[in-house]
């Protein structure tokens, strides 16, 4: 697929010496056919800010400049790839910004203009953590509209999962909480250079309008402590919050011999309600 005149990407990984390194949780995807379905799956993207982290040789930055974006930042911590970047900024003048920093250490709100997006590739080894990071903001709603991420299809399953799912934790009561989650399609491992052990899947999340309490701490408090103990009934793993257990059973509408996974999220809401007004 030829989505502008820039060299294919392949091309450009052996122009910039930009071989995929394991320490930075690089694999790159060479498609630009797939990076355009990814970039699609945000939604369309006139007049859209969008924020992407570790765009490595551009091929998602070059889809989503292509489906019309008004502008996208990159934030890449390899120095290696900010030539290849600066190439495709030259090629779409004045819509391109290339931050060459750490994404953990990033202000993503700080870099919000008008309608803003968040779509990337992530890198594995901080997906994770990047995503708790951007769903414990508050206030709520954020300044993003959306995410839209790869993950490996096992931590895919775990933000999606509904109660009663055996992937369902403390991930899926956070992201069940404050986004719609969907998996929109699978990428299989060979699609990567190189290849990861595992299958991919692109997740997209939207925020929702949700009540001001409890604060997120609190619920992560009470989700550290249901699924800390997750084979326990909760009349025993929410001893640990070291308030009444029949107290929280009764707020939140439970027996106590249900296990963890097993509670809608509401208990979970009505549950961090009580711990917030006892704190």
């Amino acid at each position: 697929m030829q989505i502008d005149t820039l060299p294919p990407l392949r091309e450009v990984i052996a122009t910039h010496g930009l071989q995929a390194k394991k320490q930075l949780g690089q694999n790159f995807l060479l498609d630009l056919n797939l990076t355009a379905r990814i970039a699609r799956a945000s939604g369309p993207l006139e007049g859209v800010t969008v924020i992407e982290v570790g765009p490595g040789p551009g091929g998602l930055t070059r889809a989503l400049l292509a489906g019309g974006a008004k502008k996208v930042i990159a934030i890449e911590r390899d120095e290696r790839a900010l030539p290849a970047l600066a190439e495709i900024a030259a090629a779409y003048p004045g819509r391109l910004e290339v931050i060459s920093g750490d994404a953990m250490q990033t202000d993503y709100a700080a870099l919000a203009d008008g309608p803003t997006r968040i779509v990337a590739n992530l890198p594995y080894n901080i997906g994770t953590e990047l995503l708790t990071g951007w769903l414990t903001l508050d206030p709520w709603p954020p300044f993003f509209e959306s995410l839209t991420l790869m993950f490996q299809r096992e931590v895919a399953e775990r933000i999606v999962a509904k109660p009663g799912d055996k992937p369902f934790g403390r991930l899926g009561v956070l992201c069940g909480w404050r986004t719609d989650a969907k998996i929109m399609f699978n990428v299989d491992r060979n699609a990567f250079t190189p290849p990861p052990s595992v299958t991919s899947s692109v997740v997209h999340l939207k925020p929702k309008a949700i009540e001001a309490t409890p604060r997120v701490a609190r619920l992560e408090e009470v989700t550290r402590a249901a699924f800390g103990q997750r084979r326990k009934m909760v009349r025993q793993s929410l001893k640990s919050l070291g308030l009444p257990v029949p107290m929280l059973l009764e707020a939140a509408g439970l027996k106590g011999e249900e296990r963890a996974e097993e509670l809608p999220i509401s208990a979970f809401l009505a549950i961090a309600r009580v711990v917030e007004a006892a704190r």
